[in-house]
């Protein structure tokens, strides 16, 4: 169990100086474009004070660090040539303090802004359109009765003729 956990956190260690590389990689003029904006997303989404789903949320908050930030590193790290990104990591190692992304924290806090303008404007039109005097039908209703009473047709008998009324019986 000892070894397994030590195996862990040198992965993490090494998953840390990975994503201060890849933050030293888009700033790089060297690096390719693709790279570069892989790179800056996945640098700025690992660096931000903010997670996109935070981590008190149970199992999403953790697991979209745990699949995230390793697989777009991993991406990253495959569109940086390799000779580039030896030299990264040697810089990586060399920057004592964790760097922050603003630009990540900037578009984290745009996106939960959207989605929070988006869930009060959906509200707003589901609350504006219903009738405050409208009652929710229940589940057990009683047959609807007409306000109005039924008429019955009249079944009248034929009219009689004159000799049948006076034709004794």
């Amino acid at each position: 169990m000892t070894r397994l956990m030590s195996r862990l956190r040198e992965w993490a260690r090494l998953l840390k100086r990975d994503v201060v590389a890849l933050w030293v990689a888009a700033r790089d003029p060297r690096t390719p474009l693709g790279a570069k904006i892989v790179a800056a997303c996945v640098a700025a989404y690992a660096l931000s004070p903010v997670d996109l789903i935070p981590d008190f949320v149970p199992l999403l908050g953790y697991l979209d660090d745990l699949l995230i930030v390793p697989l777009g590193t991993a991406l990253a790290i495959r569109l940086i040539p390799p000779g580039l990104m030896s030299e990264f990591r040697v810089l990586a190692e060399e920057i004592s303090a964790r760097p922050s992304s603003r630009a990540g924290l900037l578009a984290i806090i745009l996106i939960w802004a959207l989605a929070t303008g988006l869930a009060g404007w959906w509200v707003w039109e589901v609350l504006e359109t219903a009738d405050p005097l409208e009652q929710a039908p229940s589940r057990v209703s009683a047959p609807k009765m007409s306000t109005q009473a039924t008429r019955l047709p009249v079944i009248r008998p034929p009219p009689r003729s004159d000799k049948a009324r006076l034709a004794p019986a």
